[in-house]
């Protein structure tokens, strides 16, 4: 951080409350470039990957540092606690991520297969969004989640918005 300072930071899955702890402990020291994280709770199958402790330290230290948390429809079901079938659901728990840990909000939508095409919603306190493409059909869409968010890192570090960089990493995804 010294000799080479990212322009921002984005973490994947931190499998256990050790690893959450060192993060916290280098984004809380003080000024640091934007944090992305990326809330690897839940695998595309449905099974939890990180313990209970590890994801209560998530929710209360880490995500309370992040400029920007994108959890996918089973993490932010996990943030929220509480099942989201609806656009409305996938706002609703945008907004109340945002109050929670006081971070933006971008909740994928890619597994909500009731709307018509794959619908994200970012929320960061002014800005609502919703971000839409067509579903991709036939093709294995595994990693997607990952490299919208490293996206959304990348444009940030360039120097866009934070509502610039997710519709910017949506186009691109």
């Amino acid at each position: 951080f010294a000799e080479l300072r990212p322009a921002a930071v984005k973490t994947g899955m931190l499998f256990s409350a050790a690893l959450i702890r060192v993060v916290v402990e280098c984004f809380a020291r003080g000024p640091r470039p934007p944090l992305i994280v990326d809330p690897v709770m839940v695998a595309t199958s449905g099974a939890v990957l990180l313990k209970p402790g590890a994801i209560r330290l998530l929710m209360e230290r880490l995500l309370p540092l992040a400029a920007l948390v994108t959890p996918n429809l089973d993490e932010a079901e996990i943030l929220v606690g509480g099942k989201l079938r609806t656009l409305a659901d996938l706002e609703a728990a945008a907004r109340e991520i945002h109050r929670r840990f006081g971070c933006a909000a971008l909740v994928k939508g890619g597994h909500l297969r009731s709307l018509p095409v794959a619908t994200d919603v970012f929320f960061d306190g002014r800005t609502l969004l919703r971000l839409v493409a067509p579903f991709v059909r036939g093709v294995s869409t595994h990693g997607t989640g990952c490299t919208y968010s490293a996206a959304s890192t990348a444009f940030l570090a360039r120097g866009e918005s934070l509502p610039r960089a997710v519709a910017a990493a949506k186009r691109y995804i």
